[in-house]
């Protein structure tokens, strides 16, 4: 059975019993809105509670409630509801190297990680809030050039297997390959004229969807993103097994 095969038994097996419904509200967005046009510390502390009750404590719920459904997905993928070095993203911006000194991200997310994985690099699956540029899928972003050139070697080995996981995700009602940031010329030793050229010099590999701001806030979010990530477990598999990761 090929991974594209076994994607599809994923997606037929029975769901396991979970309230449905979101821990998300339309404040979330309001309170990030305004984060926009006060990023400073002065107002985020006043404001701090805002932070726990709308961002903060609906995203350790989410991470929660999809743990048990992510379990079924795929268990080669963790979800962490620690507040610290989970599967929450920081509110708090790295400043250090930045001409942007703003403090805090206009946007909360989460990443569930490859069980092996350290970072945001690593092959995950996410979900990024946004006023007006929500968005959720799975894959991998900006890997280290040693991983991306592994995951481009294997597009070259299997170049019909690639065609199948690109045909999927065409064909599924709720993701597509998203675009991100390219290389202009091929990437150094691979040759102008292989099958796939887009993709291989592509620096993230990634297939998501967009989501409306009435979507996050909806009974059947949870719902929503199992069936965002199940479309996604295609290009999931391909990477992690060009990395040599587990997936089950």
């Amino acid at each position: 059975m090929n991974l594209v095969d076994e994607a599809i038994v994923f997606r037929d097996v029975e769901g396991v019993n979970m309230q449905n419904g979101s821990p998300f509200m339309p404040e979330l967005f309001s309170f990030l809105e305004e984060l926009k046009e006060n990023n400073n510390k002065i107002w985020f502390e006043a404001n701090r509670f805002r932070y726990t009750r709308f961002v903060k404590e609906p995203m350790l719920q989410f991470i929660h409630a999809m743990g048990e459904r992510l379990a079924r997905i795929s268990p080669s993928f963790v979800a962490d509801p620690r507040t610290n070095g989970g599967s929450m993203f920081r509110i708090y911006r790295d400043v250090r190297f930045s001409k942007n000194k703003a403090p805090y991200k206009e946007n909360a997310g989460c990443q569930f990680r490859h069980s092996v994985g350290k970072g945001a690099h690593a092959p995950g699956f996410y979900l990024h809030l946004q006023p007006g540029n929500s968005f959720a899928g799975g894959g991998i972003w900006q890997p280290p050039t040693p991983d991306i050139n592994k995951i481009r070697d294997a597009i070259v080995a299997a170049p019909e297997e690639w065609s199948r996981v690109k045909e999927f995700i065409h064909e599924s009602d709720s993701i597509s390959m998203m675009e991100a940031d390219s290389l202009k010329r091929p990437p150094r030793g691979y040759a102008a004229n292989l099958a796939h050229m887009v993709d291989l010099k592509r620096k993230s590999l990634y297939a998501g969807c967009p989501l409306e701001d009435k979507q996050v806030v909806a009974p059947d979010f949870l719902d929503q993103m199992e069936s965002i990530f199940l479309d996604a477990l295609p290009l999931m598999r391909f990477v992690c097994l060009s990395l040599d990761l587990s997936f089950s």
